[in-house]
């Protein structure tokens, strides 16, 4: 569990670490380092994509080192022309859309819904042209978007979909995983997410096998590129020996067109060993991470100088992230209340700043007033509140107080309910 580092003039710190490493994740290391075999492309990584595809519910799942390679090899499947349009969110995590820098594509920028922060169905359709080729959205804080509507509007219009899933791993949406709700899903296994493979990592999920090959090629090295059979295969070239393995396809294959040089994208065996603990674990993880969020939400049910979200039955939020809304004109702005929550020792990091107003994509012709809703959230209105399983009780309950005190004025401490995690449970 955390312990309260105490040169850190937070009580709440926000998370370095996600999850929960412990001593599962430890034996898992060990066997990894003991059995002698290639620390590099075995049977641990094939064990965690086989874990994924089934928690997920697609065809295939494929390692990768980071989310942001996971995003950037789902833009290079989608086999982008100069001229194509793409449609973003702007409230994500840079990693998101930056991919889209290196094509000569132009990016338009989806506003989102005031509730969710996640892409606003009938601005996406608003903003598709003939040239629109693909969304890329994220399903904010873990919240998965209304992606029944907007895959109807993609299917329409023949828009392939990437959700960026790095919040979502253990989110639920009428009965479906994300990561199969779109064409393709990424996730991230960054050492701040639901679930880490050591600090790195990232997966995507998919159906199509076409992109199976492809992405395998890329990641283990070999480039992607248009293939058609070789002559030489069936002259002196041709190779049976063992020790030929090196050649592999090399004579076998004509190459008529490069899409990508290839690259070591490969999850070590170490990382994928503790991502398969950590997704055994998730439940547990997830569970820990509902109840704080519980704890928060009805605490801030109670005062009106706030909205919430309301979580429909037939999702299931597994809060990476929790965000609440300051309500103007009600006696105190957001930034007052982020500074008496930082005074008070809990760290705020409002998550994330408009994409659109970034200086790379004002470089390309962005400019504010381009998505007004997220722009009047992220300047006056979200705020976003420490929520992780190491999270202890009483720094949940110190939270709940800074809470009352930073929105009211006056320090509560009254009746708080159940304020155990373990007496919930029970």
């Amino acid at each position: 569990m955390l312990t309260v580092n105490e040169n850190s003039r937070y009580f709440v710190p926000a998370p370095a670490v996600g999850s929960i490493l412990g001593g599962a994740e430890l034996a898992a290391l060990g066997e990894v380092v003991r059995s002698g075999e290639s620390l590099s492309q075995g049977r641990w990584r094939d064990a965690f994509e086989q874990a994924m595809r089934e928690h997920v519910g697609s065809r295939y799942a494929m390692t990768v080192t980071s989310g942001t390679v996971a995003v950037a090899l789902a833009v290079h499947l989608l086999d982008l022309a100069p001229g194509d349009e793409v449609i973003v969110t702007p409230q994500t995590f840079k990693a998101t859309v930056d991919p889209l820098l290196a094509h000569d594509v132009t990016v338009r920028f989806c506003d989102v819904e005031p509730d969710t922060l996640n892409v606003d169905v009938d601005s996406f359709e608003s903003l598709i042209t003939p040239r629109t080729r693909a969304l890329i959205l994220v399903h904010y804080g873990g919240r998965p978007a209304r992606m029944d509507e907007i895959m109807r509007v993609a299917r329409r219009h023949g828009v392939r979909v990437i959700e960026d899933c790095a919040h979502a791993l253990g989110a639920l949406y009428r009965g479906r995983r994300p990561g199969a709700l779109g064409d393709i899903g990424c996730f991230s296994f960054h050492s701040s997410k639901n679930i880490t493979t050591l600090g790195e990592g990232g997966m995507l999920t998919f159906d199509d096998p076409e992109w199976a090959e492809r992405l395998d090629r890329i990641r283990s090295n070999a480039a992607d590129g248009v293939l058609i059979p070789s002559p030489l295969s069936a002259g002196p070239y041709q190779h049976s020996e063992p020790w030929m393995m090196w050649a592999g396809d090399s004579y076998e294959k004509e190459c008529l067109r490069i899409r990508h040089p290839g690259s070591n994208a490969t999850l070590s065996e170490a990382g994928a060993a503790v991502g398969l603990v950590q997704l055994e674990r998730l439940g547990e993880l997830a569970g820990r991470r509902r109840w704080i969020a519980g704890r928060l939400a009805r605490t801030l049910a109670e005062l009106p100088q706030v909205r919430l979200a309301d979580v429909p039955e037939d999702i299931h939020h597994p809060y990476h992230l929790f965000t609440f809304f300051v309500r103007p004109g009600q006696g105190v702005s957001r930034d007052e209340v982020i500074h008496a929550l930082e005074d008070a020792g809990v760290q705020v990091q409002v998550r994330y700043f408009p994409l659109h107003l970034r200086p790379e994509w004002r470089g390309r012709g962005h400019r504010l007033g381009e998505c007004p809703v997220t722009e009047r959230l992220w300047f006056h209105e979200q705020v976003n509140l420490p929520c992780y399983p190491s999270m202890t009780d009483g720094q949940v309950e110190h939270l709940v107080l800074a809470l009352k005190s930073a929105l009211t004025g006056r320090r509560d401490t009254g009746e708080r309910g159940t304020s155990s995690y373990e007496e919930a449970r029970a």
